[in-house]
């Protein structure tokens, strides 16, 4: 029986989403942007060419000019992978509607947001936090960056114990606490018990994001975010995987992002703790299992600070990682490389942006697959470990 390893780069769009007018960082529409392809463009302005020759091998390079027409700077490798371009449905550009269409869920309702006046959240969201929390308020109440808005507001909330609450285009709530002073269990508890009012109101997150830190050393956010997400509307491929008796293993915020459903076990940490649970899960996961990865900081750490030499860096950290475990992998293994939207660091604004993703195969030969729906990689999974799939999507086996 085979194995089936989903790999999410999260945020590494290639561009050419044909609805990228629809969607906005501030006023100026999503039309053009190309994260990895304009990474690459960069680096070679810079007089650092890109060194992701894994990547470009199983097909990225051919795969961003399929999706938008650009032909990369130093991304020419003629793929040696099956390769195509995945196209959204999902009115977001954000992770939950990302992954579920992945998986076989596009998502069937139009997410709530939240506007970008202060105060950004209304009276009766405010109130149940504060109850919650048993605070006499709240701080920030906008939208804003997470980095930002600890260290503008960090001070303050050490001094009254009001948690930071803040929002973004995406249709999430996100609550920032103090580790030690307000406690990060007490934190977890408070997004949990609001999380149900939220999801009602169709608010696809609830985040806790915990940090320690104090004023005069700076503060950081630490690996122990934690993701409550409104529950996929029907069958995933997680479900179809673990229903059928196989073994699903999710690394990273797959657990968060599927309210644990259809998940046997979590894996989490930071990007390099989780591909050493990659590595592991490649040569201990049994037969039949199916691994689902996210790794989350080319989206957290680089696309959302506009950081291109930062995203490239790591681009090339995990290109070095993958060249150690392709080899590994066993007879029958397929491995899908692929992400949830775009997060172009090149673009203006913090927020995602409206991109095609790159579909990178290994363990079916060299082919190209064209263009595709983001569905058609939960139902080619399916297809490879044999298991009974009600969700959309054909498979490209």
């Amino acid at each position: 029986m085979a194995r089936a390893f989903l790999i999410v780069i999260d945020s590494a769009g290639i561009g050419g989403a044909p609805d990228a007018d629809r969607f906005f960082n501030g006023t100026l529409p999503d039309t053009g942007a190309n994260t990895v392809g304009h990474i690459a463009q960069a680096m070679a302005a810079n007089g650092t060419p890109f060194q992701i020759a894994m990547l470009d091998g199983l097909g990225l390079g051919a795969a961003i000019t399929l999706a938008s027409g650009l032909t990369p700077t130093g991304l020419d490798a003629t793929p040696t992978g099956a390769w195509g371009a995945a196209t959204e449905i999902s009115n977001g550009k954000d992770t939950p509607s990302g992954h579920w269409e992945l998986a076989g869920v596009p998502v069937p309702w139009e997410w709530h947001t939240f506007p970008t006046t202060e105060p950004a959240f209304p009276p009766e969201v405010t109130a149940l936090i504060c109850k919650s929390a048993g605070t006499e308020g709240i701080l920030a109440n906008r939208h804003a960056s997470g980095t930002e808005v600890i260290a503008t507001e960090g001070p303050t909330h050490m001094k009254t114990g009001w948690p930071i609450c803040y929002t973004s285009v995406d249709s999430v709530l996100q609550i920032a606490a103090h580790e030690e002073t307000f406690g990060r269990e007490r934190l977890l508890k408070l997004c949990a018990d609001i999380a149900p009012t939220l999801h009602a109101m169709k608010v696809g997150r609830v985040i806790a994001r915990p940090f320690i830190g104090d004023a005069e050393h700076g503060f950081q956010r630490t690996e122990y975010r934690k993701d409550f997400a409104i529950a996929p509307p029907s069958e995933t491929i997680c479900d179809a995987v673990h229903q059928a008796g196989n073994p699903v293993y999710a690394i990273g915020k797959i657990g968060d992002i599927f309210s644990m459903r259809g998940i046997d076990e979590v894996r989490k940490g930071r990007d390099v703790k989780l591909m050493t649970h990659l590595n592991d899960l490649v040569d201990e996961a049994p037969e039949g299992a199916f691994v689902f990865a996210n790794f989350v900081e080319f989206d957290s750490e680089y696309g959302h600070r506009r950081d291109v030499a930062g995203y490239a860096k790591h681009l090339e950290w995990f290109d070095a990682e993958l060249a150690q475990i392709l080899p590994r992998l066993r007879r029958g293994d397929l491995m899908i490389i692929t992400a949830d939207h775009g997060n172009d660091p090149t673009w203006s604004g913090t927020d995602h942006t409206r991109e095609r993703v790159p579909v990178l195969v290994h363990g079916i030969g060299p082919r190209q697959l064209g263009q595709l729906s983001f569905t058609d990689v939960g139902a080619t999974v399916a297809a490879h470990l044999d298991v009974p799939y009600s969700g959309k999507g054909r498979s490209f086996l």
